[in-house]
């Protein structure tokens, strides 16, 4: 059973920096990409930025400049590196692991972390 857990969420002021992470665990075979997504209340759920095996990276406009994203292939392992934060970074931060196989199956599929809140007061 493959399991993405998030840590690193918390409350910051405006300018402050935090730093998230997520582990994903199970019997994982590879992982195509991993990310992260924010959803802000009365919002859809968007990309935060992305990062694949590879070490191809795309962020959010919103972003560009303020965070960083980096992985740990062997760990399984993303991060994301929030710097400059502003109000309107405040939401639940997902963590997504696309087109993970795993060894019982062989199979790719998608899995989401629980969510972690990111509050940024002003």
């Amino acid at each position: 059973q493959v399991q993405l857990v998030e840590s690193g969420g918390g409350l910051v002021q405006a300018g402050g920096s935090l730093r998230l992470s997520c582990a994903a665990s199970g019997s994982i075979f590879s992982i195509n990409a991993m990310g992260w997504y924010r959803q802000a209340p009365g919002k859809q759920r968007e990309l935060v930025a992305g990062i694949t095996s590879g070490g191809y990276i795309n962020y959010a406009d919103s972003v560009k400049g303020r965070f960083t994203i980096s992985r740990a292939n062997a760990k399984n392992t993303v991060y994301l590196q929030m710097n400059s934060l502003k109000p309107e970074d405040t939401a639940v931060y997902y963590c997504n692991a696309a087109g993970l196989i795993t060894m019982s199956t062989m199979l790719g599929r998608d899995y989401w972390g629980q969510g972690t809140q990111v509050t940024v007061s002003s």
